[in-house]
Order: C-alpha cells, then sequence, then structure tokens
C-alpha cells in the first residue's frame, strides 16, 4: 500500500487501528483547494502513469455514492464551465481519484482496501486555505450534500449473519457475484 522505505507517522498509524477497530462503511475526507468529488482509487494501477483512469470492483457504487454528494452542492452542480471546479463539469462534478492526479496512501484508498469502508474525496471550495469569513458560506454550500450523502448509508446489502443458533459471526466473509472485492462482518 505504501512505497519502500515510507515511514508512517505514528497520528497515521492511530487511525488506521482505529479504522479496523470500529466497522465504518461510509466516510469522506474533505479537503480544498477545488469543486469536485474524487473516488478510488487515488493510486493509477500502472504507477508511471499519471491522470489514468484506476477503478475498483465497485466503481458503480463509487460513483453513485460520489453524485450523491456533488448533485447535491449547489456550485458543483453547477453547469457553469467558468467557475472553480468549472473543468469538471462535463464529469457531472465527480472523478476516478487516479484519474485527476496519482499518489499512494490515501485515505480513500486504504480504506477501501483494508476495511470495508467506502470513502470518497470531497473538495469544499476552491480555496485550499479559506479565510474565517469564508467558512460560514462553505459549510452551507455543503450541509445539505453532506447530508444527502451520509443518508446513502442506508444503501446495499445489510443484515446480521449468524450461525444455526443465531450467534453472530465475527469477520465472516461476503462476497458478491461479479465484484471482486469482499468485505467481512464486525466483530
Amino acid at each position: 500500500f505504501f512505497s519502500p522505505g515510507f515511514q508512517v507517522a505514528p497520528e497515521t498509524k492511530a487511525v488506521m487501528k482505529w479504522l479496523r477497530s470500529i466497522p465504518f462503511v461510509l466516510s469522506a475526507s474533505l479537503h480544498g483547494g477545488e469543486l469536485v468529488v474524487t473516488y478510488p482509487y487515488d493510486y493509477s494501477r500502472h504507477p508511471m502513469e499519471d491522470k489514468m483512469f484506476s477503478p475498483t470492483p465497485d466503481e458503480k457504487m463509487f460513483k453513485m455514492l460520489a453524485k450523491a454528494y456533488a448533485d447535491a452542492h449547489p456550485v458543483i452542480s453547477d453547469r457553469s464551465e467558468l467557475r472553480c471546479g468549472g473543468n469538471f463539469v462535463k464529469r457531472g462534478g465527480i472523478i476516478n481519484g487516479a484519474e485527476w492526479y496519482s499518489f499512494t496512501g490515501g485515505m480513500a484508498d486504504f480504506n477501501y482496501l483494508h476495511t470495508n469502508c467506502f470513502e470518497v474525496t470531497v473538495e469544499v471550495g476552491c480555496e485550499k486555505f479559506p479565510l474565517e469569513e469564508e467558512l460560514f458560506t462553505i459549510w452551507h454550500e455543503n450541509r445539505d450534500a453532506l447530508l444527502n450523502y451520509m443518508e446513502m448509508v442506508h444503501r446495499g446489502i445489510k443484515g446480521i449473519v449468524s450461525d444455526k443458533f443465531g450467534n453472530p459471526i465475527k469477520n465472516a466473509r461476503i462476497s458478491v457475484r461479479g465484484i471482486q472485492h469482499d468485505v467481512t462482518t464486525g466483530n
């Protein structure tokens, strides 16, 4: 997952441990500097290729999740190409992360590969470091989109895997025909 010789920071190790200990299924990482929603993979299958589409086996689900956010965001869903994020208008305000730019060690890729959590990255505004007086507007532009995205947690298959006595089975592998990515039950 990480490049050879890469040192993982203690706080990163702590987050990785936390993510493995609680069975999260949906998350979003909030960034600034653009208006777009990206989804895994963020790292190209061919490390020497930049801007190369690298879909996960759950491509359709990730696109649906990213669209749920983008379509509910008043600026990302604006069809104007003359604004920050305008170059993503023809894509509906979403893009595969590696197709935008490839990098290794991202949270969305880690979550998908090592936990049951599906994560997108939301670039919430044009300014990488917005001024304090801009935060209220950014919050209001993103509030409904965040709520719409959070509601997506109710999509998909849900249930309890249990033995013949009704006891939950820990770490049971769940496979879906046609998707080459299994998930496991929680502890």
